[in-house]
């Protein structure tokens, strides 16, 4: 299965594409009053003057799914006087910084279906209103030639995927290695680098994948988890165990990350081609970005309140609400999937990770450019180093 051309991997939660009776939506746009609680707590201070260091506004991010607890530190972002427009599947508000106005408004973009599945890079690449978007390591490689990008921040120091499979049936499995040992059938969205990668090195058998996965439930179900199954840490094992009633059991899992494949999952980049323009902005924001973290880490209820409300009012496939919500940000803490990076400091950069990342990409034959390192396509130029948990 491996695919050896370039081509974006658009991160889809395995949980986010759960194939549930969609609700009927409105296509028109809604906006709406924050819902109680929704209210940005203030330190008292008077926040970041976005606007004084020359940032748009709005400052638009685009992500790659839905909203969810993963993407808790955007929100984290996003003023009391938020709207919802329900045809583009867009929050938007006043940016804040710890309850503080900055000056400029923020928008929060929803990926996935509501760009066609591209990958964000392309999108970026169309559509010059955009800020910052959710590229993944893979995805700034595959498509450095044509659509250079530069993430400055990384709101998730580990990518919260993994593969799952059943402890009751599978008691001495381990790991993702031990699956493949087993002969143990991998059901798994198709086009994955990581496959292609641990397929390179031996880490998996190619005759186990199985790229028919279709996000939904039921096959596992039905099949007794007979076969593993890939997912999120932050979503799949708690909803496997409180929300799918025909299972309604622990699943084990182990992340991609520790398979061996440490991508950055969701770093906010920019076009390469414009750091000279945003540089100041950049100085003032990404700090900002990094308190982010540590504010919703601290205190998630506010930011996960408009994730769960948005996501009601966009009435699509993709459902969401308060278990999995506060079960996703305990899990990231737990896990360390919100955290310093290399050092004592948040959102950035282990350069030397990036580039092993790029090398495996290079080994198992994927269209990476031969001279790409990590330093093209990541920065910490702008990173606070004394923001950290």
């Amino acid at each position: 299965m491996t695919i050896k051309s370039r081509r974006a991997l658009f991160a889809v939660p395995v949980a986010a594409a759960l194939v549930l009776a969609a609700c009927g939506g409105d296509d028109e746009p809604a906006a709406t009053e924050a819902p109680a609680g929704s209210e940005a707590p203030s330190d008292g201070g008077e926040g970041v003057d976005l606007a004084a260091a020359g940032c748009p506004s709005p400052i638009v991010i685009q992500t790659d799914w839905f909203p969810e607890s993963e993407h808790g530190a955007l929100y984290e972002m996003v003023g009391a006087d938020y709207s919802v427009d329900v045809a583009a599947k867009i929050v938007s508000g006043s940016l804040v910084d710890a309850g503080a106005d900055t000056g400029v408004t923020i928008e929060v973009r929803t990926g996935g279906p509501a760009i066609g599945y591209a990958p964000v890079s392309s999108t970026m690449a169309q559509d010059p209103s955009i800020t910052f978007g959710y590229i993944s390591t893979d995805d700034a490689a595959f498509n450095f030639a044509d659509i250079p990008t530069l993430a400055v921040v990384a709101p998730l120091e580990i990518n919260p995927q993994i593969i799952m499979w059943d402890p009751a049936t599978y008691p001495d499995v381990e790991g993702i290695a031990d699956l493949s040992e087993a002969g143990i059938t991998m059901n798994v969205f198709a086009g994955g680098t990581y496959l292609d990668v641990f397929v390179a090195e031996g880490v998996v058998d190619e005759s186990i994948i199985d790229p028919s996965y279709d996000g939904s439930p039921a096959r596992f179900i039905a099949e007794g988890g007979k076969i593993a199954q890939q997912g999120f840490a932050s979503a799949e094992p708690w909803q496997y165990e409180n929300e799918f009633a025909d299972w309604g059991k622990p699943v084990a899992y182990q992340l991609i990350h520790d398979a061996g494949f440490e991508i950055y999952a969701a770093p906010l980049a920019i076009r390469a081609g414009e750091r000279e323009a945003l540089d100041s902005c950049l100085k003032a924001f990404v700090p900002l970005v990094q308190r982010a973290v540590i504010s919703y880490a601290d205190s998630p209820a506010r930011a996960n309140g408009i994730i769960i409300d948005a996501v009601a009012q966009y009435a699509d496939f993709w459902v969401y609400g308060e278990g999995v919500a506060a079960y996703s940000i305990e899990t990231q803490k737990e896990l360390g999937l919100i955290g310093n990076g290399p050092d004592s400091t948040v959102g950035n950069f282990d350069l030397e990770r990036a580039d092993k990342v790029l090398q495996q990409m290079k080994d198992a034959g994927l269209d990476v450019p031969a001279d790409l390192t990590a330093d093209q396509i990541y920065t910490n130029d702008y990173i606070d180093s004394s923001i950290g948990f």
